[in-house]
């Protein structure tokens, strides 16, 4: 599983990091994750507002921090 966090360093995309980690820590899941920072890439998503989430190739969420169980539900 690849997780790809799409954002440029704002607070919001290094929690979304925080948060992915954590739930794969704690679900005791392995996944690559991935922080993309170039721009190019981020709109190749089709992703105007970040922090961007996606899970191997498909986008899950736009614009904010994701909840638990969300990811929980991405991962399962």
């Amino acid at each position: 599983m690849k997780i790809e966090i799409l954002g440029t360093g704002c607070s919001k995309c290094k929690k979304t990091k925080e948060v992915i980690e954590k739930v794969l820590k704690n679900e005791g899941v392995e996944a690559e994750v991935v922080k993309i920072e170039d721009i190019e890439k981020i709109l190749n998503y089709g992703v105007m507002i970040t922090p961007g989430v996606v899970v191997d190739g498909e986008v899950k969420l736009v614009g904010k921090v994701p909840d638990e169980k969300d990811i929980k539900k991405w991962i399962s």
